[in-house]
């Protein structure tokens, strides 16, 4: 690894042992079980070459971070790391597809539906579980499990038990669907989709919008957007957002901070799209950071400036999702909790589509920032038949 690609032209200073020891700390702070690294020879020498004969007055923030990324260290110094999988749901280890079959059918059939029953099964399998369970009941008892759990449910909780047994792409593309075909903005929504989820799932989300609606979801896109908006919003639905090489080119940062302080942002190969859109996440921070420090303004201030309505909160979500996407499905989170009546659909897309990725890290996120946890809001603000499988999913009290 050459020191050219660690640091910056100019004059970075060395690591204190205080920074360090943060860095070292946070690495140590994961998980149990989860890719324990232990530090060689070899990589304690590197550390404390860098730490030891690198000298100069001044450092970027950014600088520890790339230095323990090159290392395996660390994701982002000061966020949520994303250490393995971070979902509060799992492969339930003890899995009977059969006896699974059997409790659903006995809840069903039964004196009664037993909501509990049909809660704690499909709560506690994962989607790729569920999917196995809904397989094996139509061929050991020649009905569709969604068809009949929703002829037994209703209100809520039937939409949640939709929305479990559904493969993921399916969901999105409904929720897409359902944005785009809504009276009121589409921005929120489809922009939570379309630039939260992973390339693969994008493709997917977008062919099944395609077979099931039968119509390419770049049209609907335009037919109820325009302008700038419009253009954020098919940029991201293309999927061209570049990978992270591990290269940190200095220049292109400077050039996009330079593109992003003239006033070209209605133009539709104009920066702000062009930049939100194509660079990765790793880049954009940086451009972010720099941004900062050259205007003496967050870019986020930047936005409010420039732009109005849906297409400032459009980029705002961007720069939330970018910056930190465990606290942006916080922040979601809180403020669908905070309505007159709670936003049932927000709860339940998020921790459905986050429980078997990174919920345990929104959970974190929303403790740290509200005082309060997730499991508790929920407990305190939701109520009805659908209470118990949105704590399910939430799993547990953070303390």
């Amino acid at each position: 690894m050459s020191s050219d690609r660690l640091f910056s032209p100019g004059c970075p200073r060395p690591l204190s042992s205080t920074r360090l020891h943060r860095s070292w700390s946070a690495h140590r702070g994961r998980p149990p079980g989860q890719n324990n690294i232990h530090l060689s020879s070899s990589t304690l020498g590197i550390l404390s070459f860098y730490t030891m004969s690198v000298s100069c007055k001044e450092m970027r923030p950014p600088l520890t971070q790339e230095i323990l990324s090159h290392l395996g260290l660390a994701s982002k110094v000061g966020e949520t790391a994303a250490w393995g999988t971070l979902g509060t749901l799992r492969n339930f280890l003890s899995f009977s597809v059969d006896k699974d079959v059997q409790r659903l059918l006995k809840a069903i059939t039964g004196h009664g539906v037993d909501c509990g029953a049909i809660v704690d099964v499909l709560t506690n399998r994962s989607r790729e579980q569920r999917q196995l369970i809904s397989r094996a009941f139509q061929e050991r008892t020649q009905q569709d499990l969604l068809k009949s759990l929703q002829a037994a449910l209703s209100g809520n909780l039937e939409r949640i038990v939709v929305a479990l047994l559904q493969p993921a792409s399916q969901f999105d593309a409904q929720e897409l669907r359902t944005a785009l075909k809504a009276s009121g903005s589409a921005e929120d929504v489809t922009m939570e989709i379309l630039a939260t989820r992973t390339p693969p799932q994008l493709q997917e989300c977008l062919a099944v919008y395609r077979h099931n609606f039968q119509v390419e979801a770049e049209e609907d896109i335009k037919s109820k957007t325009s302008g700038i908006l419009r253009d954020l919003l098919l940029a991201l639905a293309k999927g061209g957002r570049e990978s992270y090489t591990g290269i940190i080119d200095y220049n292109l940062a400077a050039q996009d901070v330079q593109a992003l302080q003239q006033d070209e942002g209605c133009s539709t190969e104009g920066p702000w799209v062009l930049i939100f859109t194509q660079r990765n996440p790793e880049h954009l921070i940086r451009v972010f950071d720099q941004y900062q420090r050259c205007t003496g303004q967050e870019l986020e201030e930047a936005v409010r400036n420039r732009f109005h309505g849906d297409v400032q909160a459009a980029l705002l979500s961007l720069v939330a999702v970018i910056r930190n996407t465990p606290l942006y499905f916080a922040d979601k989170l809180h403020r669908a909790l905070q309505e007159t009546e709670p936003n049932h659909q927000v709860l339940m897309r998020i921790l459905i589509s986050r429980s078997e990725t990174d919920l345990l890290s929104i959970r974190a996120e929303f403790k740290k920032k509200f005082g309060k946890s997730l499991y508790s809001s929920l407990q305190d603000a939701v109520i009805g038949d659908c209470r118990s499988a949105l704590l399910a999913l939430c799993r547990a009290e953070d303390i």
